[in-house]
């Protein structure tokens, strides 16, 4: 039997079976829902043969032209779907939900399968996913200076209150280094449709934490609409001593392959220049590594003081003292303790 539904139903777990893509291998690859299944119909060549015969010769022909390619397939589809959906209740989508979602549901169907089409296809969700990036958010921005260890105190309080991990979620540390030699970035797509599926499951009256960052993590860019919020948000700025700063980077960067650190720092050498370029890169080479991340700190520094989001712009920013940012756990009870204090206080003025 074959359903048609709508994407929210997908997105609100109310039908419980494997999401299918029928898409081509590179579309997948591309962007496709979070947790979805690769069927695909038809190969990347395959594909576009079709979209030839399409574009010379008309709908008629390219339909044919698929049931050339996909006739001794179908066995190949059915067993395949046996595997991932033994209990034969599949979702499945393509591009819009046409020709290529409504052959596999027939051939499904034939075989005894229960199936749900989302009705628009992939092009559906991805409308959704942008809705997502403009729903207000009760945000709180974390802010410090690199090293301030910003992303593991998030993971801690992660526990306790909902964290929207930016960087994790591009896979990347959102500095030169910050691939750490060997993280693979999603592509910008798939990084807004993880984004959106965690912002699914938001509530949007409580408290969400969320690391300061620019509007690029590496090649990945925040969604305008979520970056406005960001950058209006109210901050609670870490400040660090700087040897703290250096033994936490040290922990981090300093095991790194050599040769990943100093390809790195020449990426920024115009702007670190090139007497402090020469030595760092000379540091790395001789295992001085808290000599080499002291010096790249005094570029991140001043970058940090010059990106400054205005705090005008924000509701409140307040400054929290932490001198052992390896203390996770406590930093995290502090940064609950401030946010709390600040946002009461604001209940307070507001209502004055």
């Amino acid at each position: 039997m074959i359903h048609t539904v709508t994407f929210d139903k997908v997105s609100g777990s109310e039908i419980n079976a494997p999401l299918l893509d029928i898409r081509s291998p590179a579309e997948y690859a591309k962007g496709h829902i979070p947790g979805a299944l690769s069927l695909p119909l038809f190969t990347d060549d395959e594909r576009a043969a079709i979209g030839t015969t399409y574009n010379h010769q008309g709908r008629q022909a390219a339909i044919l032209k698929g049931f050339d390619i996909t006739g001794p397939k179908w066995s190949g589809y059915i067993k395949k779907a046996l595997e991932l959906a033994p209990d034969q209740k599949v979702i499945l989508h393509c591009w819009r939900g046409g020709m290529r979602s409504e052959a596999m549901a027939w051939a499904l169907s034939l075989y005894g399968f229960e199936v749900y089409v989302i009705k628009g296809g992939y092009k559906a969700f991805r409308r959704w996913a942008h809705t997502l990036f403009s729903q207000p958010l009760n945000l709180v921005v974390l802010s410090g200076k690199t090293g301030s260890n910003k992303t593991g105190i998030l993971q801690a309080l992660a526990s306790r209150q909902q964290v929207l991990d930016l960087e994790a979620l591009a896979c990347h540390q959102g500095s030169a280094y910050g691939s750490m030699g060997r993280l693979i970035q999603p592509t910008q797509e798939q990084f807004e449709n993880n984004l959106a599926w965690q912002l699914k499951d938001l509530d949007c009256s409580k408290t969400v934490w969320i690391e300061d960052e620019s509007i690029t993590i590496g090649r990945c860019a925040v969604p305008g609409g979520l970056w406005t919020q960001l950058c209006a948000a109210p901050a609670v700025e870490l400040e660090v001593p700087l040897e703290a700063r250096v033994e936490i980077l040290n922990s981090q960067y300093g095991i790194l392959d050599k040769a990943f650190l100093t390809e790195a720092t020449l990426k920024i050498k115009k702007r670190l220049g090139p007497d402090q370029t020469r030595a760092a890169t000379e540091d790395i080479q001789s295992g001085n590594m808290r000599a080499f991340i002291r010096r790249v700190l005094m570029y991140y520094d001043k970058a940090y003081v010059k990106s400054r989001k205005p705090g005008a712009a924000k509701s409140w920013v307040t400054a929290l003292s932490v001198t052992d940012p390896a203390d996770v756990s406590g930093a995290a009870d502090l940064l609950i303790q401030v946010a709390a204090q600040r946002s009461a206080a604001t209940m307070r003025h507001a209502s004055d």
